[in-house]
């Protein structure tokens, strides 16, 4: 099983293609990193899911359940650095949509494709332990899109996405989605190099969800209130949830959307729009600056004569 949060650790697959422990991926250009003695980015202080000493295993020695757990999300945040400066450099929005599972997360995902129609382009990678439907309800809305089977593993991992960035041939400037599969608790642990995580909550759910799961809550910037449409049906607090959750994290964004109805689609879409626009003058700025220090150092040689 895992050590950091229990789950199995069956075989992960990329389109059916099992992935090999460790190995590195093309497109974040660890290999040669990896060789080369490249640093480790350990993002364990903006974690919120780390507290290792509350773990009880039994028959394991707790100083060693520590250590184990430290070196997996240590080597996770580095293959999550390298994720996050492959997809910076390129442009791409990347966010992490998280939920229970029922939330409506591919529900919402295939009318924001519908809605960004020709407006951007999107790719989408599906985490889900067994089956492809998902890939294939993505596909169908028009966004290119591969399916991540985690086996008895209960979330994803920067790895793992790493493998499906590169096997997804992800274009520069584009929203790349990523559906992780449906688990409140350990995906807040495992950074995937996205921009935000995004926490999906269902009407059909309680208002205490954010204090049941708040690392989740505190890990994401944003919350889209999903089947609001359900609304006039169910005795669900609208005004306690949004409390509950901002007292998790007083900075949470809150959309009110509906997958059925489109209600809040418009401003869910508008923020997406936003977020690529600015990865995209990001890329720009540092190609910018880049091409300048090369400049400055050509001019510099031209001067010495060389």
């Amino acid at each position: 099983m895992c050590d950091v949060c229990g789950c199995g650790s069956g075989q992960a697959s990329v389109e059916g293609r099992d992935i090999p422990a460790g190995d590195a991926h093309d497109p974040v250009h660890v290999r040669a990193h990896r060789r080369a003695g490249g640093h480790a980015h350990d993002h364990s202080q903006d974690r919120p899911h780390d507290h290792p000493q509350d773990t009880q295993v039994p028959g394991r020695q707790q100083a060693r359940l520590v250590r184990i757990e430290q070196d997996i999300l240590a080597s996770n945040d580095r293959y999550a650095a390298d994720n996050r400066r492959w997809l910076t450099q390129r442009g791409v929005f990347a966010l992490n949509l998280v939920s229970s599972p029922g939330s409506g997360k591919t529900s919402l995902l295939v009318r924001t494709i519908e809605a960004l129609a020709d407006r951007l382009p999107v790719a989408v990678i599906e985490g889900d332990q067994q089956t492809s439907i998902d890939a294939e309800r993505i596909r169908a809305a028009g966004a290119t899109a591969i399916q991540i089977n985690t086996g008895r593993g209960c979330h994803l991992d920067a790895h793992t996405v790493g493998h499906a960035i590169e096997a997804l041939a992800v274009p520069e400037g584009a929203l790349l989605l990523v559906e992780n599969v449906g688990n409140l608790v350990c995906p807040s642990a495992f950074d995937l190099g996205e921009a935000h995580k995004v926490v999906v909550l269902s009407v059909t759910e309680g208002e205490d969800k954010p204090l049941k799961y708040p690392d989740m809550f505190r890990a994401a910037s944003v919350m889209l209130l999903n089947k609001v449409d359900l609304l006039p049906h169910l005795r669900f607090d609208v005004e306690a949830v949004l409390a509950n959750a901002h007292r998790v994290n007083p900075e949470l964004r809150v959309i009110r959307v509906s997958a059925l109805t489109g209600e809040g689609l418009e401003q869910w879409v508008g923020w997406l729009e936003e977020g690529v626009r600015q990865a995209r003058h990001r890329a720009g700025a540092n190609v910018a600056a880049l091409q300048a220090r090369v400049a400055a150092l050509e001019a510099r040689l031209a001067a010495a004569g060389r």
